[in-house]
């Protein structure tokens, strides 16, 4: 990815996060700013698992592209979004992130390290390895989502 590629995907992230900047007394500006971080994840990490899935025909240079963006999406600080109390509104995050931050950051540095590792492996070109880490990556997800979001909006 190149820095203006990246610089642009951040400037669509923070003007997605700002979406809700009349309320800037409020928590919605941070619960925007996590909500819009994942669906930009969700939106890098799906066409992956389609090729994965076989969904759509593997390419490795559409692969290792967007492999790259996930790992440099991931190195938001996304984490600066859950200050205390934003744990009100409209949100997925479940209450116990707040009071296990410790354990909530170490699966953020699981997964960027994963990504990391994604987007390495990905310019290699093999299907089976790209493929063996992107399942890896994906379970660093999971391991997150099951602690820490609720399938349910919480208010």
């Amino acid at each position: 990815m190149t820095n203006k590629s990246l610089v642009a995907m951040l400037a669509l992230l923070v003007s997605l996060s700002s979406a809700v900047s009349a309320h800037i007394e409020k928590t919605e500006p941070l619960q925007s700013l996590r909500q819009s971080y994942f669906a930009l994840l969700g939106m890098t990490f799906a066409p992956m698992g389609d090729m994965v899935k076989g969904k759509i025909e593997w390419d490795a240079t559409r692969f290792s592209a967007w492999a790259d963006d996930l790992h440099h999406a991931a190195q938001f600080h996304v984490e600066r979004g859950f200050a205390p109390g934003t744990e009100q509104g409209t949100t997925r995050a479940k209450p116990n992130i707040w009071s296990n931050m410790d354990d909530f950051q170490s699966k953020l540095n699981d997964f960027r390290a994963a990504a990391a590792s994604l987007a390495e492996i990905a310019t290699e070109g093999d299907p089976g390895s790209s493929r063996e880490q992107f399942v890896a990556t994906g379970g660093t997800c999971k391991a997150c989502h099951d602690e820490y979001k609720s399938k349910d909006y919480l208010y």
